[in-house]
Formats: structure tokens, sequence, C-alpha cells
């Protein structure tokens, strides 16, 4: 579907914004503003990353933007993001997008209230949303990492710890490389250092980034802590049941010799023979304890 967007919202430029375009309705955008196949390709590529190019008479941006999709168990980059296509000219903008997005509504009703003087203006502002949707991703992320932190260290008995853990570090990643990869585009629009909308922008994804930073680092930290804290406590039961063996291997070394049953075999006969044992089993487990705790090993 194609939209062209009020003109008093976009004085003296074209913006059109095209969603779920079918390859002839492209095909028919690309001939008459003149953008090379290539880029259309582009466009229609699923899973492409971030990048800006510069050609001829128009530059060309793919910037991809966080998906409102509820889905805990997200692992890919296509589930978690949604591509945004963006050309854009002295006369025109020209947004391309599967799905319908909401930032798309956001600008138009800010165009209203104060319309783009110029296009960089309204890329700007296009640029600036699509990193303002990782914002509460991010938000939500370091609220989860606060909760897994308290999991493993005040509750070690919640073990279905591991697949949480595992899709909070790849949404982390994920959002982060996609931060990262943006920078290419941020500089481009940052030409201008007097440029106050561009200098927000830049500041935005600065801070995005050293947040995407922080909850990568932090979301490897605590996974290295998650599996030392089950080494430390598979080392702690691997001790008790370590103790509890140097007990009883010389009792079960003294039962394994009188349960022989020899024919000639002095102690058989004795009349205090089984209370002996008795004794030299108790005694053995007494000298064992107080050696534990001489050592401080109990």
């Amino acid at each position: 579907m194609t939209i062209e967007v009020n003109g008093q919202i976009t004085p003296g430029f074209t913006w059109l914004d095209v969603y779920a375009p079918a390859s002839e309705e492209l095909q028919e955008v690309a001939e008459r503003y003149k953008i090379h196949p290539v880029l259309i390709k582009d466009c229609l590529q699923p899973d492409h990353l971030p990048k800006h190019e510069e050609m001829e008479n128009y530059s060309f941006i793919i910037f991809r933007v966080h998906s409102e999709s509820n889905l805990k168990n997200v692992d890919t980059v296509q589930e978690l993001t949604h591509k945004v296509a963006i050309f854009y000219s002295e006369t025109f903008v020209i947004t391309i997008h599967r799905h319908k997005q909401p930032l798309v509504d956001r600008i138009i009703a800010m165009g209203e209230n104060k319309p783009y003087k110029n296009v960089m203006m309204l890329v700007n502002s296009l640029v600036a949303e699509c990193l303002d949707t990782y914002q509460p991703a991010l938000s939500k992320l370091s609220a989860e990492i606060d909760y897994y932190e308290s999991v493993i260290f005040l509750r070690p008995k919640n073990i279905p710890l591991l697949k949480g853990l595992y899709h909070m570090k790849r949404k982390v990643d994920l959002i982060k490389r996609m931060v990262e990869l943006s920078q290419e585009i941020i500089d481009a629009l940052d030409t201008n250092s007097g440029n106050v909308y561009t200098r927000d922008t830049k500041d935005l994804f600065i801070r995005l980034k050293n947040l995407s930073s922080y909850l990568s680092e932090n979301s490897h930290n605590l996974l290295n802590i998650y599996f030392s804290t089950t080494s430390q406590r598979t080392n702690e039961t691997m001790r008790i049941l370590t103790i509890f063996s140097v007990f009883f291997m010389p009792l079960t070394f003294i039962v394994g010799i009188y349960g022989m049953n020899f024919e000639y075999m002095p102690e058989l006969k004795w009349i205090y023979g089984y209370p002996a044992v008795m004794v030299v089993m108790i005694v053995v487990t007494v000298v064992i304890y107080l050696w534990f705790k001489k050592k401080n090993w109990l």
C-alpha cells in the first residue's frame, strides 16, 4: 500500500510511505523516482542489516526497528526487528516497510503540529523514531537482568534459569549489534555540527549504544556467574558426598573382611568378637571425625 503524506506536513517535497508492497508497486515507485534495481532488491531482503549508501541523485538507508511483538523466546534478527528502507533526495522521501509502523503515524502527528521544513528534518525524525524503538526494549532487558541476578544470588533453588538467560543474552546482543551497525547512518546524517535535530539524534544513539554495551556485558557476566554458582553448588554436594564416603569406606572394609566366611578365621569363634568389632568401628568413626574437625573440613 502506498500513501502520499499530506503536503501541509512536508511543504516543498514529497513523502511517499509504502508498506506491504507488491512487486508491481515497488517497480512503479522505482521507475517514477529512478531508483536503482539493486536497492529495490535490498528492500525486499527481510534480514538485511542497517546500512547507508550515497547514490548520484539520492541517498539510501536501511534501518532496523525493534519489533513490538510480545514473543519472549526470540533469538533472530527477523523475529526481534523489522526493516525500514528510506530513500531521500532534495525533492522526495520514500519509506518502504513490510509491516505498518506506528512510528510513521507518530511522525505524521508531529508534522501536523510543526511541518517539516526540509527533507533532512524529516529523515532525521524518521531515524530518531527508529532508534527510539529500542529504548523500551533496553529498559525491559535491564529489569530482566536485575531479576535474574536476584534469582541467581538469592534463590539458588529456582533452577529453570538457563533458557531465560540465554534468550535475554541473545536479545541484548542482537539489539547491541543493530544499534552499532546504525552508526554509519547517524554519522551520515550528522554532517552539520550546528544542526540541533541531528545532535539530538546523535545523543540518543550514543545513549542507546552505551546502554546496550552495558547490558551486553552484564548479561555475559551474569551467565558466567550462573555457571560459577552452579559449579560451586555441585562442588559443595560432591564435598558432602566425599565426607560420607570417607566415613563409610573403613567401616565397609572391616565388614568386608569379616564377611568373607572362611572356616579358619580366629575372631569368628571369639565370644567378644562382635562387640570388639563394633568398638573398633566406633573408634575409627570418631578418629575420622576429629581429623576432619582439625582440618576444618566440617
